[in-house]
């Protein structure tokens, strides 16, 4: 067991995520941050769907309650082990008692918890993602237990892996959208010329785009939307959708940020700056 001393500001329990379920309105969800979480989970040889804790900006503290090994991964976030400071992407063996906390967010905005195994909250509709219309809560909080497996017998083959880090990055690349031919020429040259910001509107649903293009009028039926979609309201505002965002969505559909490019902005924070490249 991991017992929640403090929760941190936005701590969740997350997966590969649920899928066949979007034609009931429910998303995707699962971590925002693939490429670290699949680095931790192979450290620990764990399946790429074991579930991690996903830690946004402002870290938990944690105490362990049986033996394991973990391995912290994503945002870099002045973590410490028993108040000794503790590196990303390196296996740590944990005994009952130790207490894992988190300081200063260096840079990026989500660090990643793996523990051996995975953790083993309960399954609903295929994923222990956390959402809350599907389980009822949508955060750990003060005094929460999340369950693991305790793993007495595991040796790692690889102890840590240096990390080409990518928290730096601001050039997401995308594919075009269903709709991007309905855009002018000036709509977009806006798009992939100019530097945007991100708007402290940012969550699991959707991180809303400070500055704005050149409006338009086009009217479109609801249609289908997907974790990484840049929808264009006719304001001109940019909204890309992520993990949590809505099925389907009545703007048009810009462009559609690559796999990678989710896990970029996934790091992204209020204020950051990033730009489109078209590949």
């Amino acid at each position: 067991m991991l017992k929640v001393l403090k929760a941190g500001f936005y701590t969740t329990v997350q997966d590969s995520g649920r899928f066949y379920y979007r034609n009931k309105g429910v998303p995707v969800s699962g971590v925002m941050d693939e490429m670290s979480v699949f680095k931790v989970n192979s450290l620990l040889e764990n399946k790429v769907t074991d579930a991690v804790l996903e830690i946004t900006m402002t870290g938990p503290t944690l105490v362990f309650e049986e033996e394991t090994y973990m391995v912290l991964g994503g945002a870099e976030m002045s973590a410490t082990l028993n108040n000794s400071p503790i590196q990303n992407y390196k296996v740590y063996l944990i005994e009952v008692g130790d207490v894992l906390s988190f300081g200063r967010l260096e840079k990026g905005f989500r660090s990643y918890l793996a523990v051996k195994g995975g953790f083993k909250t309960k399954e609903l509709l295929g994923s222990r993602s956390f959402y809350k219309p599907i389980t009822k809560f949508n955060r750990l909080v003060d005094n929460d237990v999340v369950p693991f497996s305790p793993q007495k017998e595991f040796q790692p083959k690889i102890s840590e892996i240096k990390v080409a880090s990518f928290l730096d990055r601001s050039v997401l690349e995308v594919s075009k959208g269903p709709e991007f031919d309905l855009l002018n020429d000036r709509q977009l040259e806006e798009i992939f010329s100019k530097t945007f910001t991100v708007a402290h509107e940012n969550n699991r649903m959707a991180y809303q785009i400070t500055e704005t293009i050149t409006s338009h009028s086009i009217s479109m039926l609801t249609s289908a939307t997907i974790p990484g979609t840049v929808q264009l309201t006719p304001a001109g505002k940019l909204i890309v959708l992520m993990k949590d965002g809505q099925t389907t969505g009545g703007y048009l559909r810009a462009v559609q940020l690559t796999d990678k490019a989710i896990c970029i902005l996934a790091q992204k924070k209020g204020g950051d700056p990033i730009s489109f490249k078209l590949v």
